[in-house]
């Protein structure tokens, strides 16, 4: 039985979610899960359902009538299927602790994504990704070529139909121009909690500064450098006796968890923006569960 989702924000007022439910039960779909939230700062509602469909209807049948709804509503909508596979790419540099760990949830099923490239501007993990079956692309990133080298990223984005773009501690920035073609599909990990400890070597500044809690912060990319809308956050507790170097270690583990749970979420539709911050749903039962071992 076809699973999907659809995700809808507008301004809020009454018969919304009702509209919504009678039109899916007269399409033949059952909701299976449902979230909501309304913003009263910002006058804007925002709602993630999943539902079954079973009378067997596709989505495109289900999704066609759907606009003549949402219009008198104003509303920003989008279907998903939930058993497609969003087609990413992962860029990564010389810290190979988030790539590794993308490797491994993709491999068990537990990140259901299809990763169609690696773009790293090193060599390092050459071996790794290609053992995985997965095209590597090295291109070297200097001053001197950084236009032709982004240039060069971007057709391969476009000629793997990548839908998302994966920052794996890729420690180059991007331009203007590519932020904004790929506005709101570049993910970012940042090592550190985001709004604090910003720019170069983020643990040693809180090493200085005797933090007892580090953490990590994904969010999407913008023009502004790291402060794109935040998707997820995390952090773990340190004290005195540990080292900068300790906290580089410690950041490490909390930066894979992080990065994965935001593209988890991404991929199922579970982030809707508002203005400079977003909504993030729940996940809907089973979405994390692996579909193989080892």
């Amino acid at each position: 039985m076809a699973g999907f989702a659809l995700t809808v924000s507008c301004a809020s007022r009454r018969d919304i979610v009702a509209s919504i439910a009678s039109y899916l039960a007269r399409m033949g779909c059952n909701i299976t899960d449902s979230a909501q939230f309304d913003d009263r700062e910002t006058g804007r509602f925002f709602m993630r359902m999943s539902f079954l469909s079973e009378k067997g209807r596709p989505l495109r049948a289900i999704e066609q009538g759907f606009a003549e709804l949402a219009s008198p509503f104003g509303m920003d909508y989008l279907f998903h299927d939930e058993s497609r596979k969003m087609k990413v790419i992962i860029m990564v540099s010389r810290f190979g602790h988030c790539l590794n760990d993308l490797l491994y949830r993709w491999r068990i099923g537990a990140l259901p994504i299809d990763i169609v490239a690696v773009i790293s501007n090193h060599l390092d993990y050459q071996k790794l990704v290609v053992n995985h079956d997965i095209p590597y692309h090295y291109i070297k990133v200097t001053k001197e070529n950084k236009a032709e080298a982004e240039a060069r990223q971007i057709r391969i984005i476009e000629e793997t139909g990548a839908e998302l773009v994966v920052l794996a501690r890729y420690m180059q920035v991007l331009s203007a121009e590519m932020c904004q073609m790929m506005s709101g599909r570049i993910i970012n990990i940042h090592h550190s909690f985001l709004p604090s400890f910003k720019g170069a070597n983020p643990y040693r500044q809180a090493f200085e500064r005797g933090v007892k809690l580090i953490g990590a912060t994904s969010h999407y990319v913008t023009i502004d450098l790291d402060e794109g809308p935040i998707i997820e956050q995390d952090i773990v507790r340190v004290t005195h006796a540990q080292s900068s170097e300790d906290y580089v270690a410690i950041g490490r583990d909390v930066e894979s968890q992080v990065l994965a749970r935001a593209i988890h979420a991404h991929i199922h539709g579970r982030v809707l923006l508002n203005g400079t911050k977003t909504i993030v749903f729940p996940a809907s039962p089973g979405s994390y569960a692996s579909t193989r071992t080892g």
